[in-house]
């Protein structure tokens, strides 16, 4: 059942549905039609594209994670997690597959997913975990709106040292770059400690996603354009730089931004001076620019994908979130802040941990950072309301996968980062005297699978930065997954 950008206003939420098989798609669709305005997509890019061309960006999605190119594994559908939540952070994504093994639901809630269904699944079952997750969608736009005080949670040395970064920059005129993983609360600090909690406050805060928007139209979004300047451009508009006046324009995922575009962003952040596209007329920009990526802008520099001089100019004050694994007890301050607002603004009560499961909560690394947690929290507010929790039942929602220690294909703890060690050789000598045929085939091919599936979690089942990783290039991470893939 394709669905058209242009959707009406209505008052229903909406909701995008991401299956490659059109009869689950439409069925998915029909029955989901009375309670959602419903959106379909049958792949990540498609979904990207679609997105791009939305004016309202979707309250829910419902994503499987076996989608084409390689439907037969969950690469595709973690790297869509990771695109829709930097697309739209606020959006609710419950995945309904049937690749429903523990590790996989565990990984896509580490990634940001609120909720795990398995195929296949009841109708009026999925309806109710989406209503759910929908009022707690709601919960979270409340908190936002009130602006409560105090945004930043914790006590730790990472956390104090980021208050006395803000306390210092935040009133002052030059850019800021904010930097952190994702889910890590970089939006939060832009918008409240940088802008609402300042004396610029009381003027306008505009928001890019420089990942959300198609690249041709980022020029007039960030400048404007004037009549007949393109194509369906029937009047002059203002854009971002000229509506922002003194207040803040805040540039997410700056990253991401195109190569042309970064010079004409450099040529503003050195002198104020822009022009909408289409005119000559010289204009000044007055407001004050905030950026933020998840990405190793130093390393995008060297790999020739962001320029050196519009990164120096960004980061006149540069301000590190620090990941949830390296706030020690934070993570039980944080626990508490969440379990209390959905206690208070839900009908459920509160929930306790026990105390194996509140030492298994500290030591767990968080990798998705306050975004994980949060989601954590919703899930065991729903499960458990008023209970206490185990650790045997607070470990099915954390992806414990990520904190086992890295070892050699072998088995062998690795006692060198650049190249082999003699424990290493030690472990090949042992095997080769080992009766059992030995395959060089098969051991290459198992070391090679080895560092593909790392290089895949460590890039949260991004293949794209995956493939960075491993140093070729996508095509040939694909193929050689593929390859993998029919050998097993």
């Amino acid at each position: 059942m394709a669905s058209s950008p242009d959707l009406q206003a209505s008052e229903k939420p909406l909701l995008l549905i991401v299956d490659d098989d059109p009869l689950i798609a439409d069925t998915l669709s029909f029955s989901m039609g009375q309670a959602f305005e419903v959106l379909t997509s049958h792949s990540r890019p498609h979904c990207t594209q679609l997105l791009r061309q939305l004016r309202k960006r979707p309250d829910l999605a419902l994503v499987d994670l076996g989608l084409p190119p390689l439907p037969h594994r969950p690469d595709e559908g973690f790297a869509l997690i990771v695109d829709l939540l930097k697309t739209a952070p606020e959006m609710k994504i419950v995945v309904l597959s049937g690749q429903s093994d523990e590790s996989n639901a565990r990984h896509a809630r580490t990634l940001g997913a609120c909720d795990f269904v398995p195929k296949p699944c009841n109708p009026a079952d999925l309806q109710a975990v989406l209503q759910r997750a929908l009022r707690f969608r709601a919960l979270d736009d409340a908190q936002t709106r009130a602006r409560k005080p105090s945004p930043l949670i914790g006590d730790s040395p990472p956390m104090q040292k980021l208050r006395a970064q803000l306390q210092q920059y935040a009133d002052a005129p030059f850019p800021v770059l904010i930097e952190g993983e994702s889910g890590s609360g970089k939006e939060i600090v832009a918008s409240r400690c940088l802008h609402f909690d300042t004396p610029r406050g009381d003027k306008p805060f505009f928001a890019l996603n420089c990942a959300a928007i198609a690249p041709t139209l980022v020029e007039p979004t960030l400048f404007g354009y004037a009549r007949g300047a393109f194509t369906g451009a029937t009047t002059a508009k203002a854009g971002y730089f000229e509506d922002a006046g003194d207040g803040t324009l805040f540039l997410d995922e700056i990253g991401e931004l195109p190569l042309e575009l970064q010079a004409k962003l450099l040529r503003v952040l050195e002198n104020g001076e822009y022009q909408r596209v289409g005119e000559t007329q010289k204009r000044t920009s007055r407001a004050h620019i905030v950026a933020a990526t998840n990405r190793d802008l130093r390393k995008e520099i060297r790999a020739g994908r962001f320029r050196a001089d519009l990164y120096h100019r960004l980061s006149v004050f540069s301000i590190s979130v620090p990941p949830l694994r390296d706030m020690g007890d934070d993570k039980l301050l944080l626990l508490d802040h969440f379990r209390q607002i959905y206690a208070e603004q839900s009908p459920q009560p509160a929930f306790a941990l026990s105390g194996d499961a509140e030492a298994l909560w500290r030591r767990y690394s968080f990798p998705g950072n306050v975004r994980e947690l949060r989601n954590i929290v919703i899930r065991l507010t729903a499960k458990y309301p008023g209970q206490r929790v185990s650790a045997a039942e607070l470990e099915p929602e954390l992806d414990l996968l990520d904190e086992q220690p890295p070892t050699s294909p072998s088995g062998e703890p690795s006692d060198s980062a650049d190249g082999i060690g003699d424990a290493q050789i030690e472990a090949a000598c042992r095997r080769l005297q080992q009766r059992e045929p030995f395959s060089l085939d098969r051991m290459l091919g198992e070391l090679e699978r080895c560092y593909i599936e790392a290089a895949l979690r460590l890039a949260h089942g991004n293949v794209s930065q995956a493939a960075r990783l491993l140093g070729v290039n996508r095509t040939t991470l694909y193929n050689r997954m593929e390859s993998q893939a029919k050998e097993s």
